[in-house]
């Protein structure tokens, strides 16, 4: 019996199909299963479109094409349709970003065209844990951090956007979107710090929470204050509340050759489960 395909725009009546298909793989898909949770899948409210692979009619695979493409429980067939879509409608995103097998295949069929990348990061484990070890004490003073301590918080999520990805989140739009998106972190209560005569000297936040799965982004030591065991105390903290108030799974992606913060998420009880993938624009 013969089998069709199909890709195209997933419908926002569809919300309830696109979800079972994000939870087949909770963590992976953590970052946009909780933009579609709080969004819909309506473009305007979701950031970006919704992109679906089907097998005879039944929704088998999806890609989000917002400020990032990422394209989720994508098998090859998947990869190869969501490549041709975003090869014809031409580049919009900032970087391509997903697990490491998919996103090397759809990064090998939209280089000769999008490429070169300005950076690509082939192997970032994706680690994982569900306990906080019991020889480790979490730092007392990292703490969510208060509305009104918005102007101490955002240099310090600056200065990590800007080591980690090599560009400042300041540029193009005077850094609008990125001070909202920080301002949302803070106001949910997801944005966590130490914070030392007016300074924070440690910072991480959940960006992303579903009831299967909750990911933490933007760990950051003031550089004068690293090697002092800050960040392993301080995402002790941070892995407590989540697993007492968030997920029972809690998960982070890191660059391969940062051998310093893995050891770290070892120490507080993070293990490898796999890698993602970045290709940076």
């Amino acid at each position: 019996m013969l089998t069709s395909t199909s890709t195209r725009l997933v419908d926002p009546a569809e919300l309830p199909d696109a979800l079972a298909v994000l939870r087949r793989e909770p963590v992976n898909n953590a970052f946009v299963a909780a933009r579609v949770q709080a969004a819909g899948l309506d473009p305007w409210r979701l950031g970006g479109q919704m992109w679906g692979w089907y097998r005879d009619g039944r929704l088998e695979s999806l890609c989000y094409a917002g400020a990032n493409l990422v394209p989720l429980c994508a098998g090859p067939e998947a990869v190869r349709a969501f490549a041709e879509r975003a090869r014809r409608q031409g580049r919009r995103c900032s970087s391509v970003v997903g697990p490491a097998g998919p996103t090397a295949d759809l990064w090998s069929y939209l280089e000769p065209y999008w490429g070169p990348a300005r950076e690509v990061r082939r192997n970032q484990p994706l680690m994982l844990t569900d306990r906080v070890p019991d020889d480790l004490a979490p730092d007392p003073l990292v703490r969510p951090v208060t509305r009104d301590e918005m102007d101490i918080v955002l240099p310090a999520c600056v200065a990590m956007f800007t080591e980690e990805v090599g560009v400042s989140p300041m540029a193009g739009d005077g850094g609008l979107v990125y001070q909202a998106r920080v301002a949302e972190l803070v106001s949910t209560g997801r944005s966590f710090a130490r914070i030392e005569d007016g300074r924070v000297v440690f910072k991480a936040e959940i960006g992303a929470a579903t009831p299967y799965a909750c990911q933490i982004q933007g760990v950051w030591v003031t550089p004068e204050r690293r090697g002092e065991g800050l960040s392993e105390t301080g995402m002790a903290a941070v892995v407590r509340y989540a697993l007492r108030d968030v997920a029972p799974v809690v998960s982070l992606y890191v660059n391969d050759y940062n051998t310093p913060a893995r050891a770290a998420y070892r120490r507080v009880g993070f293990r490898e489960v796999g890698a993602f993938m970045s290709v940076l624009f």
